[in-house]
This record gives structure tokens, sequence and C-alpha cells, in this order.
């Protein structure tokens, strides 16, 4: 007997688990319901409406409920707000805000995906006409059409997260004067410290007056006021602070809610209710890695979930491995992507990790768009057992950060990294890619074979006085250098070994560590038993400095910044 299939929320996980329902029985009746005006896959490309790359609303829509339903068969109702759950009688409750009618509908099997809510503050302005946040078409379209006004100049965007970040761009890419506000020491929280700065660099770079470490605490008619105090002008105001689960209907229907406050399911994504199955932004899920129950707002994994509940309504189990919490971001001019955890993640959490920073061609550098690709691959000690990476560059760091997502899922190594066979074409790669040289440098460390510092320990370095010894050519000098450096070029070490002490640390860089751990090396075999290669050396501690130095009026560590 075909079944009678129930679905709450008409986007994402909501729309692939219709879709997947009828692929498995096209006999069963499947009504999905979504309270606002349109029903899609995904919401995803919504921040790009704001700055003209997509051009219309239509364009972000897979398709309307009549194509929905010529498609699939699958009857898609709009303005169908779900407001109670009967579990007893197996209905739900149904508000019309076209018609202002309300009506009940019966289901053999329910599905929730009503996603996420934006988090708004209790703070003073926060309900004004100018204040907006971005969830769905709707919100996008009603900011749209205020931002296009002549009069509105001036937009402040709150939170540094992938909305609030996307948000900001688009804006600027709509020519507004855009300041973006975030309460933590930095936007887009799961890259560390060491790589988020090209980030900050980048998007101070195009003109946006971006704000970290300071909060909102009230909203004017054309000013936001910081906790700082701080005034930012602002003719209209993004809130993109964060989201919550949307657990109302289930926590009303009485479903189990889990520690997260997300709706608790099993691995078949069936609630406490075994005729209810949830997906999407507001359930609880598994991280393999922290091995902890864990939320994650993201499209590829609601997808997956939707296949999954579909199927197993239909006796095909799931095996839920759990998350890991693969991401990428366009920002600019700049591919941004991670997986896995941060380091600083991985420390709190109490792993005994190491990382490294490796800067390496994205493809072969005859070519003449090739661009240095920053790398970071966290890996635990003493296992080397990979638990994260984070990529920025110009090309492909999101095929990098697939690579190791694989690794991940898997139970990979440095070992398996390094000597992993991927494809090469002086246009798409090099020949030993970013990945297999972090892998490399990885191996490196656990073995003992050198030592080195972060970039983070640059400025504490250059402060106290280190003995750095910078192994760039002369010519590269009069671009600048790192103040106090001495400098004796690879091409001349082996000959000046004797200007070098032997009695205190010896760090040494170069442009990118990769001739300094030549150098390291080196040094090593000639005796020298403390010497220490400086991760990122100079275009890394260049970046790392240059956001704080900027917007702090901090004293440079070096005589002139150098990004190329």
């Amino acid at each position: 007997m075909s079944k009678k299939v129930v679905v709450i929320g008409g986007v994402a996980g909501g729309a692939s688990t219709a879709a997947r329902v009828r692929r498995l029985d096209e006999k069963a009746e499947i009504i999905m319901l979504e309270k606002g005006p349109h029903v899609s896959f995904s919401n995803c490309s919504l921040p790009f409406h704001l700055s003209g790359i997509v051009e219309n609303s239509e364009k972000l829509l897979m398709m309307d409920p009549v194509q929905f339903k010529k498609k699939y068969n699958i009857d898609a109702r709009v303005f169908q707000e779900v407001t109670h759950i009967d579990k007893v009688n197996k209905k739900v409750t149904i508000h019309n805000h076209a018609t202002g009618e309300t009506s009940d509908e019966s289901y053999d099997v329910l599905v929730l995906s009503p996603g996420a809510k934006p988090i708004v503050p209790a703070l003073p302005g926060i309900d004004a006409t100018h204040v907006f946040t971005v969830r769905n078409v709707v919100d996008i379209e009603r900011l749209q059409q205020y931002v296009s006004q002549d009069t509105i100049e001036n937009i402040a965007v709150i939170g540094g997260g992938f909305i609030g970040v996307e948000v900001a761009e688009n804006l600027r890419l709509a020519n507004k004067n855009v300041a973006l506000i975030e309460f933590a020491p930095q936007v887009m929280a799961p890259f560390d410290d060491d790589m988020v700065q090209i980030i900050h660099k980048e998007m101070l770079d195009k003109g946006i007056d971006l704000r970290v470490g300071d909060g909102l605490a009230s909203i004017e008619d054309k000013t936001v006021t910081l906790q700082s105090g701080k005034q930012v002008k602002a003719d209209a105001v993004v809130l993109a602070i964060g989201v919550r689960p949307d657990t109302t209907l289930a926590e009303d229907a009485g479903l189990d809610i889990g520690e997260t406050g997300a709706i608790v399911v099993d691995g078949n994504y069936v609630t406490s209710d075994p005729s209810i199955y949830a997906v999407g932004d507001a359930i609880e899920v598994f991280h393999q890695i922290l091995h902890k129950k864990t939320r994650l707002a993201l499209a590829g994994p609601a997808q997956k979930q939707a296949r999954a509940a579909a199927d197993h309504m239909y006796g095909i189990t799931n095996r839920h491995r759990g998350v890991i919490g693969s991401s990428s971001i366009q920002i600019f001019d700049y591919a941004c992507a991670t997986t896995g955890i941060n380091e600083r993640t991985a420390r709190e959490a109490g792993m005994t990790v190491d990382s490294v920073y490796v800067i390496s061609p994205d493809k072969v550098g005859l070519m003449p768009n090739s661009n240095p690709l920053h790398f970071k691959l966290i890996f635990e000690v003493p296992t080397g057992k990979i638990v994260g990476a984070q990529a920025i560059g110009k090309g492909n760091a999101d095929k990098r950060i697939d690579v190791i997502a694989t690794l991940i899922s898997f139970g990979g190594t440095v070992d398996d990294l390094k000597d992993l066979e991927l494809s090469y074409s002086p246009m798409y790669g090099t020949a030993k890619d970013v990945v297999n040289m972090a892998a490399l440098v990885a191996d490196n460390l656990l073995a003992g074979r050198f030592k080195q510092v972060h970039v983070s320990q640059t400025r504490e370095l250059v402060e106290s006085g280190a003995y750095i010894v910078d192994v760039r050519e002369e010519a590269e000098l009069k671009n600048g250098m790192l103040k106090g450096a001495h400098n004796i070029p690879l091409s001349q070490l082996r000959e000046r070994m004797d200007e070098i002490p032997r009695d205190i640390p010896v760090y040494i860089h170069c442009r990118s560590a990769q001739r300094s751990y030549n150098a390291t090396v080196a040094l090593q075999g000639a005796g020298f038993t403390n010497v220490k290669n400086m991760a990122g050396s100079f275009l890394g501690t260049c970046l790392y400095e240059y956001f704080r130095d900027t917007t702090e009026g901090r004293e440079p560590i070096v005589t002139n910044y150098n990004f190329k």
C-alpha cells in the first residue's frame, strides 16, 4: 500500500526528501507544505541577488509549485504554515497565509525540514524598518528593494559568518559602503587565526570597513552603536549574527530535543516518533572527529539526509557515519575552503595536534595565472591522523580540501596523504601538489627531522631580538624584510655558516618557507642543533600581520609589506 507523505518545509532537505520519495514510489501521495512563496532545492545562492550576479529572484529557484507537480507529481503548496502536529491522530493543522483559512491534513509519514531561524538579539532599535535578516527569497528581495534606493549608501552587516560575509561582499560589489561588524576576534570561525588574516586583508583591500572584536549595542536611524561606544553609519542594517534550529513544531509535538537544542534523530533520521522523520538544519548529528553531538547547517549534508530518510521509509537502511563539516566560500578574489576541525577546536577538545602551513603555487609557476595557495593541515600527534585542513587562494582551494575531506572520512593519515597519487597538469596543479607537500612537511615534523615555529610566533621573536636568518637573495630585500633579521642568502649559506651562532636558538625564513627548510636541514647537517624553520616565512608573516597593524595602528615588524 502506498504511503501518504507530508513534508514540512519546501526548500533544501524538504524538497529533496519529497523528490526522493517520488523516485522510490510512483504511487505515493506527497504533499509538501512551505510557509513562504517559493519552493526550491537550495537557497544557498541568495546573497548573490544583491550584487546583480543573479539578476532576479526567479533564477534563485529550482522550480515553482506548478513545475514541481508536473515534473515530480508532488503537491507543493506555498503560503502553508503548519501550526500543530497531532501525533496520536497523525495529522497536522495548517494555516493558509494567502486565504487566512485553517485546515487539517492527515499523514502516514511526516517529514520535518523547518531549517534554522536567525538569531535576533533584544537590543534597542532591533525592530526598526531598516533592519533586515536573511533566511529566504522573500528576505533577500525585501533587502534588495530597500538598498536599491539612491538614498541608501551605508550598510552595516552584523555577523561575520558565511551569510554575513557573502551579504557584505555582494553589497560591496553593488557599490555600497559596507561595514562588517563581528563580535569575535575574527570572521569565518571555521578558519584558524593564522589563515583568516588573509581573508581579513582581502576584505579590507576591497573596501569593506571590517570591525572585529566589537559587538552591536544599539541601532539608531542612520547609525549603529557598537559595544565599544564607536558609531558606524548605517542607512540599513543586516543581521547575520547566527541561526538556531527551528524546533517550535517539534517541541510542541513532544519530540525529543537533544543537548545541542536540535531535534534528536537516529541513524535513519527517525525522530522519537517512528512516523516522523527530520532532516536539515534543525536536527542533531554526530561529529565524526569530535565524537559528540553537534549541529551542522550545510546544504550538502541536508540533501544526503533527505535521501537516507526517504530510503528508510521503503526499507533501505542507512549507516550514518557522522559529519566532518566541509565548506567553501568565494570572498572577492579568493576561494576559501575548510574541512574537519580547525586547530583551535582540536586543542579545546583536549586533542594533541600539530599543524603545518604551506604556501605553494596552485599550478606550475610558468603558467600566467599561477598564484600562491595557502594550505594548512591539522593532524594528531603522534598518530599522524588528519583531523582538518584549510585552504585559501585564487585557484582551486576547494579541490584540495575535497581531497582532505575524503581522507578524513576514511581515517587517513599523513602517510596516506604524502603518497596519494593525484592528477597533474601544469594548467591545474603541480607534480607535487600542495596537499602532498603539506603531508611531507608533517611527516618530517612527526619524525623529528626538523623543528618549526608558527607564523603566529613571528612577532614575539622579532620583538624579543631573536636571531633570525633571512635566506632570500639580496635583491629580494628591497621589497621588505623582518626588522633585525640577518641576511645570508641560501646560495651563500655554506660559505658563511661561521657567521651563525651555535649557542643560541636560530630561526630561518625565506619567502614561503621552502628555501628556509633547505637551509634548516643544511645547518643541521653541519652540526647546528637549535635551528627552526619559520612556517609561512615572509609572505605568511606579511599576510598575518597586515590587518591588525592597519586597524590597530600597531608598529609593523617588517620594513615593508610584500604580498607578491
